[in-house]
Order: structure tokens, then sequence, then C-alpha cells
């Protein structure tokens, strides 16, 4: 049986068939997060239908209505859609520029770092103010300096990753290992704030780490979105160096790449975008893992498409685990830094149990 050979003229009709099904993905997934949303909006103690969800943001709705909608379930929403996007896009990164499937803020101790400069920020520097109300167990009076602090403490752990990845030149299976050990170091750095503080105050903390995204305001979800909306255009700008190192450092450097000021710039934004969402909203847990490895299994690992696809599908998992949260046993709501533990920690070990090699 004569094989037939591709002709110079198909190649135009065969790539925009190749980049054809990856856009639809793409466009399926926003799809599925608007769907989400509204969703997101109607479900709770207080059941709405999409109708009144709706003639309420178009300013014809119940008092009460807008109420629930503008200063409740809104703006969880969109803490929701930017935060999952931010961890998605900073996980996607990581693994790339560290050449590692298990790269993640979480696995890698970032997260860690990230809440115990917040919590350092709140007990030490007295920029939490404690509450007495069910909504929140404490208050940031100054979230600027919380980030700061947060963003210093991530960046410890990126160095060390750094350092070991760049220097040292550790193994995957050891970038994983130094990262719990991070993990722990922080974890205890946080143990021992926990211990010379007030019993209130630990409270507040304990609350705080849980991961809750009912605690984000308007503000606070503007300055995250405007973040992790520059990040996702930085990386875009970069996503053709990103496909080059996929095939090997000497690679990316032979094709010009400056491959040490790429890893370098990769993590700091990464770990940025980490910082404030932990910040913010506490601990979310392997959405940096589980997005990216989903998309690959959908588009493949073109950045090109990679990055937009991982950023979408980590809004509609996060968004997802926080309604399922909020639903499962309402009036009850569970911290949502607790169920992507419980979609996460599986891929984790599932990924562990493949084993996996640097190429």
């Amino acid at each position: 049986m004569k094989q037939k050979t591709i002709q110079p003229e198909d190649m135009p009709g065969n790539y925009l068939k190749y980049t054809g099904r990856k856009t639809i993905v793409i466009i399926i997934l926003v799809a599925l997060v608007g769907g989400m949303g509204i969703f997101a909006i109607c479900a709770g103690s207080a059941e709405l239908t999409p109708g009144q969800v709706v003639m309420t943001l178009l300013g014809k709705g119940s008092e009460n209505f807008e109420i629930v909608i503008w200063n409740i379930r809104l703006p969880r929403v969109i803490a929701a859609i930017v935060a999952g996007a931010g961890l998605s896009v900073a996980g996607c990164v990581m693994q790339n520029i560290l050449r590692n499937p298990l790269a993640d803020s979480f696995t890698l101790g970032i997260s860690q770092g990230a809440a115990f400069g917040a919590a350092f920020a709140i007990v030490i520097l007295g920029v939490g103010t404690v509450q007495t109300s069910s909504t929140d167990a404490v208050l940031i009076n100054n979230p600027y300096l919380v980030t700061i602090s947060a963003f210093v403490f991530s960046m410890v752990a990126t160095t060390v990753i750094l350092f070991l990845s760049s220097f040292v030149g550790v193994t995957p299976e050891g970038m994983i290992l130094a990262g719990v050990a991070l993990g722990s170091l922080f974890t205890a750095a946080t143990t021992l704030i926990q211990y010379f503080a007030e019993d209130v105050k630990i409270a507040a903390i304990v609350f705080w780490t849980f991961g809750d995204l009912g605690r984000a305001s308007w503000r606070d979800t503007g300055l995250i979105g405007a973040l992790v909306l520059l990040a996702v255009i930085y990386f875009m700008l970069h996503r053709w160096d990103y496909n080059a190192l996929a095939s090997g450092e000497e690679t990316a450097k032979g094709l010009g790449v400056d491959v040490h000021r790429l890893r370098l710039g990769g993590m700091a934004i990464s770990s940025l975008i980490s910082a404030v969402a932990v910040a913010f909203l506490g601990i979310i847990g392997f959405i940096g893992l589980v997005a990216p490895h989903m998309m690959r299994r959908f588009i493949g690992g073109d950045h090109r498409f990679l990055i937009p696809g991982a950023t979408i599908m980590g809004c509609l998992l996060l968004l997802a685990a926080d309604t399922l949260a909020r639903t499962i046993i309402k009036p009850i709501i569970l911290p949502v830094g607790a169920v992507t533990s419980f979609l996460g920690a599986p891929l984790f070990l599932y990924l562990l149990s493949r084993g996996f090699k640097r190429k």
C-alpha cells in the first residue's frame, strides 16, 4: 500500500487544524467557567435562579438579592477565578523552567513560606485586627505590608530551589524533597509564632491558613486580578522561550534563550502571584499542580496554548471546589483549601507512583 506524502500546499491546512482544535478546547473552557460562575452565584443557603441573578446584575433585582450577590457571592466567585488563574499559571511555568512535573508553589514550599510571612506580619508587625464575628477571624488593615512580607519569605524558598536547580544540579526528586523540607521549616516557624502569640491570635492564624475565598473584598480581588493579568501577559510574551526550554537547556541556549534570566524572572513572578494569593486567601494547595497536567492531556505541551489553557482550567477547578465547599453540607462552609487538597493529593501520588526522569 502506497503511503501518502504530505505536500507543501497541505501544510497550512494541517497547521490550522492543529491550532484550531486547541483553540476550540480553550473556548469550551471559557464557556464552562462562565456557566460555573452563574451556578456558583445561584448556589448557597439562599437559593437563587439564573433569571434573578441576571436581573440583579442588571440593577433590576430586589435589595436582598443585591446584598447577597454583590456583597457576598460575586466577590467570592471573582476571587476564585483570579486566584485559580494565578496559581495554575504559576505552576505551569514552574514545571517548565525547573523541568519538574511535580513543581508547584505548594509542593516546593513557596506557599508555606508566604504563609509564614503573612502570619509574621499579622502577629509580629501587628497589621491584623482580631474580630469576634463569624464571618472572619482576622481583619487585615494593611494588606500591602502583608503581601510584601509574604513575598519576601516566599522568595527565600524560591532562592533555595533555584540554587539547588541551577548550581548544585539536584535531580527532580531531590527538588521535591527540598520543597518538603522547606515546607516543614516554614510550618515549624509558623508554629513558633503561634506558640508565643495570644490564644485569640492563634485561632486567627489557624483560621487564616485554612484557605477561604469568603474573606476576599473587591479591593483584594482587584489587586490579585491585576497582578495575574500582568503575569499572564509576561508569560505569553515568553511562550516561545518556554517551548525551547522544554526541549532541553542546551537546545534553548542554542536558540538564543537566556535560560538563567528566563528562570529567575519566571520564578520571581510565579512566587509573587503565590504570595499575593496566600496573603489574601490563605493556603490553597495543588491547583497549580493539577490544572497544567490536565491541560497537557487535552492540548499538549505547546505553551502558546498551554499557558492560557492552564490559566482557565485553574479558574474552573478552584471555582468548582469552592462551590462544592459551600454547598456539600450547607449552610456550613468548608475550607476550600481542604477541598483542593482532596483533588490534588491523589494526582500527586499518581505522578510519584509513575516515576519521572529529567529530560
